[in-house]
């Protein structure tokens, strides 16, 4: 991966933009490996509104087949002007993927989270709320299925920084439909964010996805160099 960054965020710095791309090849006698994993951010954050905009595409193929088309496209915010520890969510998501059998999917809601733990440098907080999705997938029969639903959208997110050093997030989604028993989408995210000089990072991430109603899962690990520039 690779992007671009100097400060964190602070009282006269609000913004974040950056990019970035990782990709890994293995040519065998039996032809090409290969995975591309590219994408966008940016966002902003004040002392009661923070908000996050990105865009990501995988692209994977085996001498065999094609393995990953999958593009996401989400805008987030939370608004702090409760309760102390409480905020609240809205999400917006696009969602195409070859892996998953997903031809599109749109979701967006509202909801409530608190921070169990909310320190500086180390936050945990549980989330849930209620969002809308209309989908077109592929089942297991190879038909389409033109559907819409209303989810329950239950997240469990951990940050923690030491020194601007290292940098460990975590995040897990479970979405069953208030609608459809046996139906529901489960994601798990993590990353480790080591600084080598002033925007240069070391990154690892894992991403885990399922979905129940086409029975497809993916699990995805890349690592590489990000940067990311606030301003």
């Amino acid at each position: 991966m690779l992007t671009q960054a100097s400060a964190q965020f602070n009282d006269s710095t609000h913004y974040i933009t950056g990019a970035q791309a990782s990709g890994t090849f293995n040519k065998t006698n039996d032809g090409l490996t290969m995975l591309f994993n590219n994408s966008i951010r940016a966002g902003m954050k004040f002392n009661s509104f923070v908000m996050n905009a990105n865009s990501s595409w995988i692209y994977g193929k085996t001498p065999a087949k094609l393995s990953n088309n999958d593009w996401n496209t989400a805008l987030d915010f939370n608004l702090y002007k409760t309760l102390p520890h409480f905020y609240y969510w809205g999400l917006l998501t696009h969602t195409s993927s070859y892996s998953l059998k997903i031809r599109n999917q749109l979701q967006g809601g509202l909801g409530i989270a608190y921070r169990l733990w909310d320190k500086p440098h180390f936050r945990i907080s549980i989330s849930n709320g209620i969002i809308y999705e209309a989908s077109s997938i592929i089942q297991t029969d190879s038909s389409i299925l033109n559907y819409a639903t209303f989810r329950n959208s239950l997240r469990v997110q951990f940050n923690y920084n030491y020194k601007e050093i290292f940098k460990i997030r975590g995040v897990g989604f479970y979405q069953p439909s208030l609608e459809y028993r046996n139906d529901y989408i489960l994601n798990a995210n993590a990353s480790l964010n080591v600084k080598l000089w002033r925007w240069l990072n070391f990154t690892t991430t894992a991403n885990y996805n399922k979905i129940s109603r086409t029975k497809r899962e993916n699990f995805i690990f890349t690592y590489g160099l990000t940067a990311e520039y606030y301003f």
